[in-house]
């Protein structure tokens, strides 16, 4: 039995990798899903045809997460469709790697605005429909390195710790109305933007993976479905690292 069914998601940064990897796990669960791009609609539009031809509905927009206005936009969109969130799933994300010395304020304010105010603001604009109904799941996508840091990487991990400290400072506020806030973060996973990561760098990470081997974009849509069904209904607060063993 599908884990999901009747059940409605929103998914951010849902146009490719992982985030293309959830949404078609959750509609092949059973929910229907919303998903949107940062860049354009296009991208997200060809997501939300694949879950449409599993025979659920899909919604596609491109939202700017960092922009408040536009995360409204999105999720009243949304509840007019619907009448409902159940899922959150904040995977939105942008990198812009530079040693500390090096970076530029404009490359620190691009992360930290996308990667940890984008997830404030959704989960902030999903709480009091969630609360009404006494019910939800959000699931906020870290990454290993908001737990052991980065070097090149000041403004991405700092990003990613916080969403940790997001997700369970919001756990704690929103656990009286059965609304559950738990983090994945994920290991080394094949994507457009750990393809932008060189060589060296690509190396000395493969050889910190015990079980020996590259994760995927479904190992994590994996763990984000156990976390959003009812599986996982007496979890909150916490973060489920899928890392290959990484960074144990």
């Amino acid at each position: 039995m599908n884990r999901l069914t009747d059940k409605t998601a929103l998914v951010t940064g849902g146009s490719r990798g992982i985030g293309e990897a959830i949404a078609l796990r959750l509609a092949r669960e059973g929910a229907n899903v919303a998903l949107c791009a940062s860049q354009s609609t296009e991208a997200a539009e060809v997501v939300a045809e694949k879950i449409r031809a599993q025979g659920r509905e899909a919604i596609a927009r491109q939202t700017d997460v960092s922009n408040a206005e536009a995360v409204d936009v999105l999720v009243k969109t949304v509840l007019d469709a619907w009448g409902k969130i159940d899922v959150l799933v904040n995977n939105a994300g942008v990198t812009r790697d530079n040693l500390l010395m090096r970076m530029k304020e404009d490359e620190w304010d691009a992360v930290l605005g996308v990667n940890l105010k984008g997830a404030y603001q959704c989960i902030k604009a999903v709480a009091r429909p969630m609360m009404k109904a006494r019910t939800g799941r959000v699931i906020n996508i870290s990454s290993v390195v908001g737990l052991t840091g980065n070097a090149g990487q000041v403004n991405y991990a700092a990003s990613k710790s916080g969403l940790i400290g997001l997700t369970k400072s919001v756990a704690r506020e929103l656990a009286s109305r059965n609304i559950t806030v738990n983090a994945v973060a994920p290991g080394f996973i094949p994507t457009d933007m750990t393809d932008k990561i060189n060589a060296t760098m690509r190396e000395q990470l493969f050889a910190q993976i015990p079980l020996g081997k590259l994760g995927s974009p479904e190992d994590i849509a994996a763990a984000v479905t156990f976390l959003a069904s009812d599986d996982a209904a007496y979890i909150t607060g916490q973060v489920l690292v899928v890392d290959g063993g990484m960074a144990m």
